[in-house]
């Protein structure tokens, strides 16, 4: 039977409260000031590989939309990551927190010393909105209905706990919350009036499911590499690289 409404969103909200990323182990370190500046810069850089692909996920769900109006909404989160001429966008926000952590942002921007995890599935999530039904793909994004709680959580932790942290660093996070919020309300409400039968429900659930494993195998792929007992695997970012030179942060 096709569960209501506020059934439906109910059990969309339950899989952020058990599977979101905010729970993960590396998240509790990193808020509560317990990284290394190098496993913070492992962080930023992998996490660069992940914003840098949001666009380009949005623009391969846009090729595929017929309908005029949700084209048009839809456009404004390719903007808010890449940017127009009186907003900066997130990815240049993104590359001046490196900046301040000690990175290159030529360096992060390169993508050279992602995590083989992190790009593949990233990528993963990329072919997933490209491929599958839009109301998949739109489901997969209701993430962030839950992003602004991490965001907030960020903000304070880091500031609390490092010297990096100032207004200008982290600017991404204090303007995805303003953002976030418009991009969830229509995408939930998007999602809602379309999943009308049970088989929908239970895709739209699966594809929001999906997406939390992406961002929490993200997070897996950064403890396994960069916290004790580090394992940092082929062609993936060695600390001391991608440096900037001393006194150019």
């Amino acid at each position: 039977m096709t569960a209501t409404r506020d059934a439906f969103e109910a059990r969309l909200r339950q899989i952020g409260a058990e599977r979101y990323h905010d729970r993960h182990p590396f998240h509790h370190m990193l808020h509560g000031g317990q990284c290394t500046p190098d496993q913070v810069r492992a962080w930023v850089i992998n996490r660069y590989y992940y914003q840098s692909r949001i666009p380009m996920k949005d623009a391969a769900f846009l090729s595929r939309v017929e309908d005029a109006d949700l084209r048009r909404i839809w456009r404004s989160r390719i903007e808010d990551h890449d940017g127009t001429a009186e907003n900066e966008g997130g990815i240049r926000r993104w590359l001046r927190l490196a900046q301040a952590v000690g990175l290159d942002p030529d360096y992060v921007a390169s993508a050279q010393g992602v995590l083989p995890a992190t790009r593949f599935a990233v990528d993963a999530y990329v072919a997933f909105v490209r491929e599958k039904p839009l109301l998949e793909a739109v489901a997969a994004s209701l993430t962030e209905l839950f992003a602004p709680k991490i965001h907030a959580e960020r903000i304070e932790g880091l500031l609390a706990n490092y010297a990096f942290a100032d207004d200008s660093s982290l600017a991404y996070f204090r303007n995805r919350l303003k953002e976030a919020p418009k991009d969830v309300a229509f995408g939930l409400k998007w999602v809602l009036d379309h999943a009308d039968t049970t088989e929908k429900q239970d895709a739209a659930a699966a594809a929001l499911t999906f997406k939390t494993d992406v961002l929490w195998s993200q997070l897996d792929a950064l403890f396994s590499a960069y916290v004790t007992p580090a394992r940092i695997p082929p062609g993936a970012w060695q600390p001391g690289e991608g440096l900037l030179a001393k006194g150019a942060a």
